[in-house]
């Protein structure tokens, strides 16, 4: 028998539907409103700020826990959000994207013998929001810390001041973490109002919040993200960060330095890019819930972030039958195939204890050119006038 050569911690690992489909769609010829990236160009001012950076010679190592210029500018960018006087170098860490971020999280903070992932879900029959007798049941003396990302990825939804408040007194009771994911935080529409709990009392001890400049300035690629929280937390991921990627590139850091320089100016003004993202964003938002209502799909139109969900048990498309995967990924492929249109199965978001109730939604990315929104509309509307004839 030969020797196993795979450490047993990365065994099951290998299958990821992001891998998965991203190869899918690259063999076929697709309109991708899969992946959860804007095709249209990050704003002038950032990419501009990137050149100077390359062009005046920022191409070698920088601090390793974060580029000065750029700690500092999110520590008072985020000190003001937050009403707290934050330390740029040891309450803030730089972090290859954001899912670094979370990676130095989980490596720095939890034990293998802590208690395992415990999933909660947002009730359907209740407009997505969480159960407060359910959350708490979760909540145990093994509770190590609490993941909340808002606005949230696939859904959409926003979370309330009430629903956080509800977290923050939990977190406060069982003196449990938080790591608050809140990449889509500049994308909020309609009424709604982003609340950061780290803003709550009790909370900013005990959270770490996470960014990303790939959606806040549109520049996925660029993988700049950030962890903020108090000192006695942050310098653990900083331990983890230091051990594993142990710097991020330098220009990508300092173009982000300059862009929040000129956001914190004009924040919440007309001219911020934030606003003018947002305002575009809504409108496409609004546009794909349109179509995708009238060719018989059930947009459940988000509060925030990059993404509408449809429910698509209406539609009836004829899938071979399968014991591997469920509906919605198979409905998935059958549309990348068949339509040459690129979506994602939200079962993948849940845990195999919830993924039953949720097979027929599929995601749709609203982060696209005008063009490249037009071109799945006519996908959408060929295909319905093709249902029609049936």
């Amino acid at each position: 028998m030969s020797q196993q050569i795979h450490s047993r911690r990365i065994e099951g690992l290998d299958k990821n539907i992001w891998i998965e489909f991203t190869q899918l769609t690259a063999d076929h010829p697709v309109v991708n409103l899969g992946q959860g990236f804007p095709d249209f160009s990050p704003p002038n001012f950032v990419k501009e700020a990137f050149k100077r950076a390359i062009n005046s010679d920022l191409n070698q190592y920088t601090r390793a826990f974060g580029h000065p210029p750029l700690v500092k500018i999110l520590a008072k960018f985020f000190g003001k959000l937050l009403g707290q006087d934050i330390d740029p170098f040891t309450e803030v860490l730089v972090t290859v994207g954001a899912y670094e971020a979370l990676f130095c999280f989980f490596q720095a903070l939890i034990d293998d013998e802590d208690e395992k992932p415990v999933c909660g879900k947002l009730m359907t029959s209740a407009d997505w929001v969480l159960d407060p007798a359910e959350l708490a049941s979760k909540f145990s003396k093994r509770t190590k810390a609490i993941v909340i990302n808002t606005p949230n990825n696939p859904l959409g939804k926003v979370f309330k001041r009430e629903e956080l408040q509800m977290i923050a007194d939990l977190c406060v009771k069982h003196n449990v973490l938080c790591i608050s994911d809140e990449v889509y935080e500049w994308l909020v529409y309609d009424a709604n109002e982003h609340v950061r709990i780290a803003s709550l009392p009790g909370m900013w001890e005990r959270t770490i919040t996470v960014g990303s400049a790939g959606k806040t300035f549109s520049a996925t690629g660029w993988k700049v993200g950030w962890a903020i929280g108090p000192k006695n937390i942050v310098r653990h991921l900083q331990t983890v960060h230091q051990n594993s990627n142990f710097h991020c590139a330098t220009g990508a850091q300092q173009a982000v330095a300059e862009g929040f320089v000129k956001e914190f100016e004009c924040l919440g003004a007309p001219e911020s890019y934030f606003t003018s993202l947002r305002q575009e964003l809504q409108l496409k938002r609004d546009r794909l819930a349109a179509y995708l209502a009238s060719v018989g799909l059930k947009p459940i139109v988000p509060e925030g972030g990059y993404f509408l969900i449809a429910d698509i048990s209406a539609v009836k498309v004829d899938l071979p039958d399968s014991t591997e995967q469920p509906y919605d990924y198979r409905f998935v492929k059958w549309l990348i195939i068949n339509k040459g249109l690129s979506t994602i199965p939200v079962s993948a978001f849940y845990s195999s204890d919830h993924e039953k109730g949720f097979e027929n939604f599929i995601r749709f990315c609203f982060a696209k050119e005008d063009a490249t929104l037009s071109k799945a509309e006519q996908i959408l509307q060929e295909w319905n006038r093709a249902m029609l004839t049936q």
